[in-house]
């Protein structure tokens, strides 16, 4: 059993397929009879589309998850250029804060739900402001952390200082999930289990890099056990 109704999704850095694990737990969780719900509250980079602008991860989230929201409420921030989400907001005159945020998410979080995913954008420090992080909304909804590192030399570094930062900020790291972004990474097995011993949380597996957008997050579901969350 879950020991928590919703979780935000972190990474160690940029492009380390939050999205892609999010919607691997999405699908893991709809396999066991599960209702899903996920929110990317801020996005950076979307494309024009017949609906108007859209973020691909977002769109990805609303495939993933069971329960039915319209578009702005999975991403009720959405930015245009792909760039750091405070200064994609100064370009277009916008200013974002964790409690503005936060009153957008909960209002999505009414909706029934088994599992809520809160989908963070880049490496945990990602400013909104200039006074606040991104980090504060988690911090604001107290929502357990799920962990996405990705597998290339220095990520046993940027694991663990995201992990201090996260402990620091006084959340929980419910579990983690390694996810291979580059495919001649060397000793992998070697950095994995160093990973394992050094952060000490439990560990939801490992995504291959050949399942990475091509084969479609069913198949990543596959290789995430949800079971120890």
């Amino acid at each position: 059993m879950l020991s928590s109704r919703h979780f935000f999704v972190a990474g160690t850095d940029t492009d380390v397929g939050k999205t892609l694990v999010a919607c691997g737990i999405l699908k893991a969780a709809e396999a066991r009879g599960m209702r899903t719900l996920a929110i990317k509250p801020v996005a950076a980079g979307a494309e024009h589309t017949a609906d108007g602008l859209r973020n691909q991860d977002a769109v990805m989230l609303m495939a993933a998850m069971t329960e039915t929201l319209p578009y702005h409420q999975v991403n009720p921030v959405l930015l245009e250029p792909p760039i750091a989400p405070h200064i994609a907001a100064q370009q277009v005159g916008k200013r974002i804060t964790v409690s503005q945020l936060s009153g957008l998410c909960r209002g999505a979080m009414m909706q029934a739900a088994d599992l809520v995913l809160i989908e963070g954008a880049g490496g945990w420090r990602v400013p909104l402001n200039r006074h606040e992080l991104l980090s504060g909304l988690a911090v604001e909804l107290q929502a357990p952390v799920i962990l996405v590192v990705g597998m290339k030399l220095g990520c046993i570094s940027h694991a663990l200082l995201t992990a201090d930062a996260i402990r620091a900020d006084g959340l929980r790291i419910a579990a983690w999930v390694a996810n291979q972004i580059d495919p001649q990474m060397l000793c992998f097995d070697e950095n994995l289990s160093s990973l394992k011993a050094l952060l000490g949380v439990p560990f939801l597996g490992v995504v291959p890099y050949l399942l990475d957008n091509k084969r479609g997050v069913d198949a990543v579901s596959a290789y995430i056990d949800i079971s120890i969350l």
